[in-house]
């Protein structure tokens, strides 16, 4: 059984992904602080409040294969490091990409969030067959 510490820092991790895999913008946005702040690895700025997450995530969200899959998550302190394969709509077609996600937690609320991603691999497309 892990810690209470440990639930208490990774509850809105979990909720937070739960949500973006229902593509659920109000319970998503629940567990993100006002002041948080979402970054490319290692520190590219990409949203500087819970209002620039929001708009990020709403188009995001319009994607119909949109899904998240964990693979493993850590828990040091308050900082949450999940593994996840991400199905995605990329401009060249579906396929998904591997993601390390660093979450800090305070508040149970995320704070600061680091995103690395691999490279995006698309599905194989199959050609009807020629007769």
């Amino acid at each position: 059984m892990p810690p209470p510490q440990s639930v208490e820092v990774t509850l809105p991790v979990q909720k937070q992904l739960e949500a973006y895999n229902l593509r659920d913008i109000e319970n998503f946005m629940l567990w993100w602080a006002e002041d948080c702040q979402y970054y490319a690895f290692p520190s590219t700025l990409l949203a500087a409040n819970a209002t620039e997450i929001r708009a990020r995530h709403i188009e995001r969200f319009k994607e119909p294969n949109l899904f998240g899959k964990l693979h493993t998550r850590t828990v040091v302190g308050n900082v949450v490091v999940d593994h996840e394969t991400v199905q995605r709509n990329f401009p060249d077609g579906a396929g998904q990409v591997d993601v390390i996600c660093i979450y800090e937690v305070q508040n149970s609320k995320i704070t600061k969030a680091w995103f690395k991603v691999g490279e995006p691999r698309l599905h194989q497309q199959i050609s009807p067959l020629k007769i």
